[in-house]
This record gives structure tokens, sequence and C-alpha cells, in this order.
């Protein structure tokens, strides 16, 4: 039977190895002594790389920084709740939170030892989530001449010569980035950083993190850091998909945006800012209230400027100058010459719905520009298999159009003007003239329904 010592000391080595942080112990001379399973797994190493190893010869870290054991272990002072940066032996970079103890004995210092926290994968998705650049676009890369686009273009201009905060509302794919970054590049904050974060791509815990900043001791590895708001200071943050924010969230960036003052998370210090904020959402903003996804009086605060960007549906006369733009971008790309579509491609292209509007175009020209052998045009049969397959379904089918009473001098612009007109009575008798429901069966914005109605002089009781 085991003495109580050797239960002890077999109890000890369970825990250490069984608990959930990493634990390093080195000796006097930097050779580790104590190295868990948890360490392991954080630093991607196994025992025998590491153990009996000394520091110095295992692990490399960035300039200006020293291993928080080592530190501990030559100035025998505690470190608290430090981030550090460092390789393992393969060049994998590690980033933790340490705290750190020298062991004395008799006064002198005989080993040091080191809990960490892992946050390499934090830092990894706040890298990946947050873009600060020079911005890529100005108004001259928005294409397109149609009435409905240069009016936008022509609002989004004004707006540069203000600070005011900025709501872009369109569908995915419509461009919603693009002006948002024109309106930068052409503000008096052109020089000063341009910072985007989508608010669907990180958890609430996370989010909120990174938009407010935090203070040292918050919660587990938390350190004194600055958030989005501070770090665009002078410049535009970009809050893209607004409308997948907490309503929490929502309410604490509410109460930003009115006192110009940003809290990090655990602290008790206001950080004054300098920023302005352009939101974007993909969807009405009237369905996203009503739905408790957006707050009214955030809703409010925020659209003192408000760009609608239509779909692409709605500007049917920008498709063939962006199909031009597209085939010579992937030209350049693929080391191809292709000139143009056929006219059975614009007449398809016309007709479609286009739900991913001009990034979903900008994905059918090039899927169909790799399918191109030698010819010099995209013909129909060049062009994605679901694309094809969906309008052979349709085929058989003929849109009804109802006769004017007078055909004489009648355009096409007439005609189709009348059908849009009596479809949309139709639909609107069909859903009780609620103007969202009819919206989704027609699947347009409320707006975009609004206008036509307005366009075409239908009322509604």
């Amino acid at each position: 039977m085991l003495s109580k010592q050797a239960i002890a000391l077999k109890l000890y080595e369970e825990i250490i190895e069984r608990v959930g942080v990493g634990i390093h112990a080195v000796d006097h001379v930097g050779k580790t002594i104590i190295y868990n399973k948890k360490m392991r797994e954080m630093e991607a190493m196994n025992e025998e790389d590491v153990l009996h190893k000394n520091v110095r010869d295992v692990f490399q870290f960035q300039e200006n920084q020293s291993s928080t054991l080592l530190q501990s272990l030559e100035h025998g002072e505690e470190v608290v709740n430090v981030k550090q940066t460092y390789f393992n032996n393969r060049g994998v970079e590690i980033t933790t939170v340490n705290n750190t103890f020298p062991l004395k004995i008799d006064g002198e210092i005989c080993a040091a030892v080191e809990i960490a926290t892992d946050v390499t994968k934090m830092e990894r998705l706040v890298r990946r989530n947050l873009k600060q650049t020079k911005t890529e676009f100005t108004f001259s890369h928005i294409i397109g001449k149609s009435s409905e686009l240069l009016e936008v273009i022509s609002l989004a201009k004004r707006a540069t010569r203000t600070n005011s905060n900025v709501l872009i509302i369109g569908e995915t794919g419509t461009g919603k980035e693009l002006f948002a970054q024109s309106i930068h590049a052409e503000s008096d904050r052109a020089n000063a950083p341009f910072i985007t974060q989508n608010c669907a791509a990180l958890p609430d815990s996370l989010i909120e993190a990174i938009l407010f900043g935090t203070t040292k001791g918050a919660f587990t590895g938390a350190i004194d850091s600055p958030g989005l708001f501070e770090q665009a200071g002078g410049g535009t943050l970009l809050l893209d998909e607004l409308n997948s924010l907490n309503i929490t969230l929502q309410s604490k960036l509410l109460r930003v945006l009115q006192e110009r003052k940003v809290r990090r998370i655990g602290g008790t210090k206001e950080f004054p800012i300098d920023v302005r904020v352009i939101a974007t959402i993909n969807e009405d903003p009237i369905d996203a209230i009503a739905n408790n996804r957006l707050r009214k009086d955030l809703y409010y605060r925020l659209a003192v400027v408000t760009l609608f960007i239509p779909p692409l549906r709605e500007r049917i006369t920008d498709i063939e100058i962006l199909v031009e733009d597209f085939i010579k971008k992937y030209n350049q790309l693929f080391n191809l010459n292709v000139q143009g579509i056929s006219n059975e491609v614009l007449q398809f292209f016309e007709f479609h719905n286009w739900p991913g509007n001009v990034r979903e175009l900008e994905h059918v020209i090039e899927a169909s520009l790799n399918l191109i052998n030698h010819e010099s045009m995209i013909e129909f049969h060049h062009l994605p298999y679901q694309y094809r397959k969906n309008e052979t379904k349709k085929a058989n089918v003929v849109p009804v159009f109802s006769q004017p009473n007078n055909t004489e001098n009648t355009t096409l612009a007439d005609q189709l003007a009348l059908f849009e007109k009596q479809y949309i009575q139709q639909l609107l008798q069909k859903n009780h003239y609620h103007i969202t429901n009819t919206a989704k069966e027609l699947g347009i914005s409320r707006q975009s329904l609004q206008y036509r109605m307005k366009r075409l002089n239908i009322k509604v009781n």
C-alpha cells in the first residue's frame, strides 16, 4: 500500500496535469521542471520538447520582450496579467496572458512558476475581423449610369462635407462598403484611420471587447486594450451588418454615440472619442425595428444621413456597363481576350432577378470566363449550370400582359409600366394592402415598393 506521502505526490501530479490552465515551472537556471498537459496543448509541443531544457533554447520571443518566467526568476518579482507573444520550436506564434511568481526557500530564488491563459485564438480573430485600411475605393469606382444610382452617389458626395453619422441600407452585394469607403476617402478624415467591423462575424462577448476595449482584470485574460472607437480616433468606424448586433450592445453603442465618450469593459474612466460612424444594414430598417433587430432610438441616431442603395434589378440599365467592367477585370486576371456577351445573355441578364446583386453578376462573369475556350463572346451555354437550368424551367412560362385601351403609339416602356402597376395592385389586394407582406412576395424591400407605388401613382385607401 502506498504511503500518504506517495499518495499526496500522485494527487499533486494529477492535479497539475488535469487543471484547465497552463502551468510551466523552471528551476534556478531556467530549465523546465514542470510542463503540464494544458501548456503542451497551448504551445503545440510535446513534453520531451521542453522538459529539462532551458527556456532560452526552446522558445523565441518578439523584440523588446523576454520570457516572463525568466523575468520573475531573475528579478524575484511577481508578474501579473501580462500578455506575451512568442514562438514555439516550430515557429508557430503563441499569445498568452501570464501570472508568474518566483519560488523562494530561505530567501533564495530556487524556481519560478507560470500560470498561463491561452488567448491565441482571440488574437487571431481580432486581427482577421479588424480591417484598418487606407481606403481602396472612391466614388470613381462606383460603376453605373442609372438615375437611381446617380441620385444616391450625389447624396453620398454631399455627406462628405460633414461629420454626421451615416446609415447605408442595401441588400447583400449592392456595394454598401464601397459607398462607405468613398465617403471617408473624400472627407476631411481621409488621412485618419478607416476601420471596418462586421457585427455578425463574432460572438457577443468578443464583439463587445473589440468595440469598447477592456481593462486589465475585467475577466480572465483581460488586459488594458483600446477598443475600435479609440483606435479609429479622428477617422471613420464602419459597423457592417449592424442589425446583427445584440440589442443590449446596441444600447451601449447608443450611449457612446450620444455622449461621445467610451468606457472600457471593467473600467471606470471614460475616454472622449472623435469618430464618424457609418453603419450598414441589409434589410428594411422598419422591418428590423419591428422584429427587435434594431433599436428605434439607435436608428434615429445613426440615420442622420440615410443612403438606400438600389438593388441591381432596379437599375437594369447599369448591367451592360458592369458586365463590360467585369470582363475587362477577368480578362487581365485570366489572360483572355473576351469582347463581350451575346444578345441572348444580355436579355437573360436584364430579366434575371439578381438576388445577389452586383456581387452575383460579377461571380457569373468570372464563372463564365472559366468555361470559355477560344471564343470571344460569352454565350448562354457558358453561363453556370444553375442559371441555364432555371431558365429552361421558365421557358414554357409566358407572362400575360393586359392590353391597353389604346394600342396606338404605345411604347414598350408604357406596356411594362402598365403591367407593373396592375401586378402590384393585384398583390396589394391579395395581401390586404399590407405593404411589408406585399414587398416580401414581390421580392423587393418595403422602401422599394413605396417608391414604385409613388412612381406608378398607386394609392392605398
